[in-house]
């Protein structure tokens, strides 16, 4: 099929006039100085054009002006009609009307402003061209012959340029099975021929192993390519003799190509073993995309290469061959009298007489089917009427009587594409997600067994799920949202990475197809380079912090995950979700404390209220539930129905509640708070006699101190008026926990705060026994005295929360710096030591 890169021997070769290298179609791009004024006009003529300060005409300019620009800076191309500029990875970077462009691609309009580094701006000028066509000699192919002597190696005709050399391409990989080591001296973006002003040119893509003319390794620059040239690419294997073959053309002429004729004496055979290109590569493809690994793929060192360069070994020229339908088509202009005379070149061959030379051919051989309904004229009928619709259905019937007629598929195809991917365009443009999918669901269903249809289709819906994914969410510069963003990139790059070069063909065919696809066929190839790049940085920066902050879990060292967290939001600005990272850190500090302390109330009420919000820290709560050090889940649902029972002043369905709790790692913490309750229960049912005694308010303030204040709240709900009318009483013995706790702080700085020292013993030595204990028992105090001022609503002094702040700091540092030493110290002292110090306050 024409849409595919390499041909048969027996195929001919038809030039899309799109794919001309001069600009004589009618564009006139002119860059206009903008930052030094006193420089020329730079006036570009040819389909490709350097920008780098080595090449014309910026090697001329003053070194101060060069200085930003990279070798290999940008380039400047026209594509389907239209003009792109392509930033080649720069230092200094390329703007387009003050965007950074920097790897990437931008179709370029008239009055943009374009800037190389810092210093060289213009002004884009894009219009018609006014100087009138010019006769002018043309490249009508390019033949590759081998040179090295490698058994099996076979020509390459080319006949459409740019030509891309990849090993990723089958020219080159189906050596791979006999040479995989020769095919892996290649790169994916090795170089490319490519015509400037009708001449062919090569240009090296920073290949690792190099591309040699005529013995000499390129550099940046593009060197023109001469008849019987030896050109080598990445070593002595592919080693190939140029031959040139031009045609005197019109500018308005329509071309037909055919390969290199054969010399007479070559037999048809040998015509079987040449390789066709025959289908232009893309310069987005080139500029734009780089091909991901194949299986087997590895970009090898040629030592030899890498340290002499030296001159490939020449031989003997090898023609290129003509196909066999070149050898009919000569044979059916003799029966019509009409061949050129001998030595004429084949282009000049006008196409209306080969299309006459192949209609008396057929018709003479009872070709009157082409008039029958169904057949491939009315089709073309069809499509050339502008009945796209029509045609394809047509073409679908008739393709179901004649499965294995590719040119009534490839009709068929073409019809198809041209019925459904302007509506599918516009649904997408529009943002029209779901509508598009639709589109390319009736398309696929009218398709039926066409499968060269079905797979352009499968690359549609691809570039709709890319589109949905880049546009849906706002763009290129759109933030990445964590543990959902980046999955999406993988799987979007993961099903374009698989074949690249496949995909990319059949993308640049459905372009050929359906003009209107050319722009957005680019679009979404720069939307391709940018999530490229997204998944080198953003997503290669997502997978570092998910395993760090697995591992800091794993480590029980949650504390240096705040400085993590804090690095990545100011490395990666479009990175959103790390505050929902610092929230779970919070609650996990929390649970942890709780979980320490045992406090199975306040552990399971954070629990159920929905748990962490981010997969690492679920994953770890899920993991510690697992474990044991966090209670299970059956364990976690039976005591929220304790809670409720509790709550609700029914301490006896409490207690049969408690004693039904799952046996597990928890079982003990339950039995002690069954214990707690009972002694809650005894306890209120002793004040409730006592009421009215002399010692009952000291009972009562003893009973209030007891309480939790979210689990026991039928409890202080039953003493609440008799606590109010106690309150200079409550407010007192606050005030006597308070002093007690600024005493016990006191002889706790007065005799040293726990040092490093005093951490790293290998023991719990009597100092630090009597240490954690004096801090111990001033927290406790302090939270206690605090709460009973706060609870009971009596102002204090607040000299009070500085107190207890202070001492919750230092029973933190403290915990922390021994959580630090659990790599150093023996597992059981760091938590005998760490009971010592006490769990988080509630």
């Amino acid at each position: 099929m024409l849409s595919q890169k390499t041909l048969s021997a027996e195929a001919a070769v038809l030039a899309d006039p799109a794919t001309s290298t001069m600009l004589d179609a009618g564009i006139d791009i002119v860059l206009k100085p903008l930052s030094h004024a006193e420089l020329a006009d730079i006036r570009i003529r040819d389909n490709l054009f350097a920008v780098g300060r080595g090449e014309p005409p910026f090697v001329d300019y003053p070194a101060e002006l060069v200085g930003d620009l990279s070798r290999r800076h940008a380039r400047i191309f026209c594509e389907y009609g239209a003009a792109y500029i392509a930033d080649l990875g720069s230092k200094n970077g390329t703007t387009v009307n003050g965007d950074d462009i920097r790897q990437k691609t931008r179709m370029l309009h008239d009055g943009d402003t374009v800037c190389f580094g810092r210093e060289l701006s213009y002004r884009l000028q894009i219009g018609e061209r006014m100087d009138a066509p010019r006769k002018t000699a043309r490249l009508a192919s390019l033949t590759l012959s081998p040179e090295s002597g490698v058994p099996g190696l076979q020509p390459v005709v080319i006949t459409q340029f740019p030509f891309l050399i990849s090993k990723s391409d089958t020219v080159f990989s189906r050596y791979r099975e006999q040479h995989p080591d020769q095919v892996n001296y290649l790169s994916r973006r090795h170089a490319h021929i490519f015509l400037k002003s009708g001449a062919p040119f090569i240009e090296d893509l920073g290949s690792t192993n190099g591309t040699f003319l005529n013995g000499k390794r390129l550099d940046e620059r593009a060197m023109p390519l001469k008849n019987d040239d030896t050109l080598a690419f990445g070593g002595h294997h592919f080693v190939y003799r140029i031959g040139i073959e031009e045609a005197q053309l019109h500018a308005d002429n329509t071309v037909t190509k055919f390969g290199k004729p054969m010399r007479p004496a070559e037999n048809e055979s040998q015509a079987d073993k040449t390789t066709f290109v025959a289908s232009a590569d893309s310069f987005l493809n080139i500029f734009c995309v780089d091909p991901a690994p194949q299986p087997g793929e590895d970009d090898k060192q040629d030592p030899e290469q890498a340290a002499s360069p030296e001159r490939p070994a020449e031989g003997q020229r090898r023609p290129g061959k003509a196909g066999r339908l070149g050898t009919m088509l000569a044979e059916m202009r003799k029966a019509l009298g009409d061949s050129p005379p001998q030595g004429a070149p084949r282009a000049g061959w006008s196409r209306s007489k080969v299309a006459a030379a192949c209609a008396a051919a057929l018709l003479a051989a009872g070709g009157t089917w082409l008039l029958m309904p169904g057949s491939e004229e009315q089709i073309r009928e069809l499509m050339a009427e502008g009945n796209h619709a029509k045609a394809a259905s047509v073409a679908a019937a008739a393709l179901a009587g004649d499965a294995g007629n590719e040119n009534l598929m490839a009709l068929a195809t073409e019809a198809l594409m041209k019925t459904h991917v302007p509506a599918w365009l516009s649904a997408l443009q529009s943002g029209q997600y779901d509508r598009a999918d639709a589109v390319l669901a009736r398309a696929e269903s009218e398709a039926g067994p066409n499968e060269d249809a079905r797979s352009l289709l499968r690359e549609l819906r691809w570039v709709g799920r890319l589109e949905r994914f880049v546009l849906g969410r706002g763009g290129l510069e759109a933030p990445i949202r964590l543990f959902a963003d980046e999955e999406q990139i993988k799987t979007l790059l993961g099903q374009w990475d698989d074949d690249p070069g496949m995909h990319q063909r059949a993308l640049a065919r459905v372009a050929s197809l359906v003009p209107e696809f050319k722009e957005p066929y680019a679009l979404a190839l720069s939307h391709l380079r940018k999530l490229q790049s997204d998944n080198a940085v953003y997503v290669a920066a997502i997978d570092r912090l998910k395993a760090t902050i697995a591992e800091e879990l794993r480590q029980d060292r949650p504390q240096a995950l705040e400085n993590v967290f804090n690095d990545y939001a100011e490395k990666y600005p479009r990175l959103i979700g790390v505050d929902a990272l610092r929230q779970d850190l919070r609650r996990y500090v929390t649970m942890q404390g709780h979980a320490r302390a045992q406090q199975l109330g306040p552990l399971v009420t954070l629990l159920a209220q929905g748990g962490f919000a981010t997969p690492p820290f679920q994953a770890h709560a899920h993991a510690l539930m697992n474990g044991g050090s966090l209670p299970p889940q059956a364990l976690i649902a039976q005591y929220q129905k304790v809670m409720q029972a509790w709550k609700q002043g029914n301490a006896r369905q409490a207690y049969v509640l408690l004693e039904q709790a799952p046996r597990g790692p928890w079982s003990d913490v339950a039995a002690r708070q069954l214990a707690h309750k009972k002694n809650v229960a005894a306890q209120f049912s002793e004040l409730q006699r006592a009421r009215g005694g002399k010692d009952y308010e000291e009972r009562l303030l003893g009973f209030y101190a007891l309480l939790d204040s979210e689990e026991d709240t039928w409890y202080l709900r039953g003493i609440e008026s008799d606590v109010k009318a106690l309150t200079v009483r409550a407010g007192k013995r606050a005030e006597e926990m308070l002093t007690r706790a600024q005493a016990l702080w006191r002889r706790y700085r007065d005799n040293g705060s726990i040092g490093g020292a005093q951490r790293l013993e290998s023991g719990v030595s009597g100092q630090f026994r009597a240490q954690a204990r004096l801090l111990t028992d001033a927290n406790e105090n302090a939270v206690k005295g605090t709460r009973l001022y706060k609870e009971l609503k009596i102002e204090y002094p607040s000299q009070w929360d500085k107190l207890q702040a202070d001492i919750a700091a230092e029973a933190e540092l403290q915990r922390r710096s021994m959580m630090e030493l659990q790599r150093v110290l023996d597992p059981g002292v760091v938590k005998a030591k760490l009971a010592l110090l006490g769990g988080a306050e509630r």
